[in-house]
């Protein structure tokens, strides 16, 4: 996996063994109560990050260009400020970076649709040529 794809599928990767380890942890102290920053790790962390990697595998010219890297750009972001801040909210210290993260989150969502919007589904790799 190269191009774009690859460093989105490196970040889902060690989402989702933080979401593993975090889930082992939480299982073993029985203490579930930053569980909504878990499930966000793993929704928007492993899963999304899958989706997005496989995508732009899929679909090579996808990933050219300005927009997937303004889009990769906007997905750290928004794990980086989302999924500590959800923990912050959730005791009571400041929900600043969990709006800041939801919104983060919410524009690296919109740019993937542009991304797929513009994109040209005949240069995808599962299509054959003749």
């Amino acid at each position: 996996m190269n191009g774009i794809a690859r460093p989105f599928m490196l970040i889902a990767v060690v989402c989702a063994l933080g979401g593993m380890v975090w889930g082992i942890q939480m299982s073993a102290s029985q203490d579930h109560l930053l569980s909504p920053a878990h499930g966000h790790l793993n929704l928007l962390g492993w899963v999304s990050c899958s989706i997005y990697a496989f995508y732009y595998f899929l679909v090579p010219g996808a990933g050219e260009g300005t927009l997937p890297r303004l889009h990769l750009a906007a997905t750290v972001l928004s794990l980086a400020l989302l999924v500590p801040g959800i923990p912050l909210a959730i005791l009571e210290q400041t929900d600043m970076l969990a709006k800041a993260g939801s919104l983060a989150a919410l524009v690296s969502m919109l740019l993937f649709g542009f991304v797929v919007l513009r994109s040209r589904p005949e240069k995808a790799a599962f299509v054959h040529q003749r």
